[in-house]
């Protein structure tokens, strides 16, 4: 199975929710353009929900850093939710999980967007 991607609101937060696999090709150009029409859009806050995500490759980590750098650039942030299995274990490798923030609870995930704006002040 592909990547499948779902994009939501809770607020001004863009939740990413995806299931499958991230690997070159359809997947990965999927991925790369959800985030930028997101970005290109003026979407400050991105969250990836990766709990249904099964595999990324070098592809879909590097749309992922790119969407971080240049949300971190534009003022904004890009986390991460639910990581697991394989992709939690690439991600630990590549020690992006200490650079991305992460959390297992969305609850937990949305607030930290707001704490954010919050200690700015």
């Amino acid at each position: 199975m592909g990547l499948q991607i779902a994009v939501r609101h809770v607020g001004d937060i863009a939740i990413l929710d995806l299931q499958g696999r991230a690997t070159i090709g359809p997947s990965t150009d999927s991925l790369t353009a959800n985030l930028r029409k997101l970005i290109d859009d003026g979407e400050l806050k991105v969250l990836l929900n990766l709990a249904g995500a099964t595999q990324f490759d070098s592809s879909s980590i590097s749309t992922i850093v790119r969407a971080f750098v240049s949300l971190r650039t534009r003022g904004g942030a890009l986390k991460l939710l639910s990581p697991r299995g394989n992709v939690k274990m690439v991600l630990e490798m590549l020690r992006l999980l200490n650079v991305i923030p992460n959390f297992d609870d969305e609850a937990a995930a949305l607030i930290s967007f707001e704490s954010r704006k919050a200690s700015s002040r």
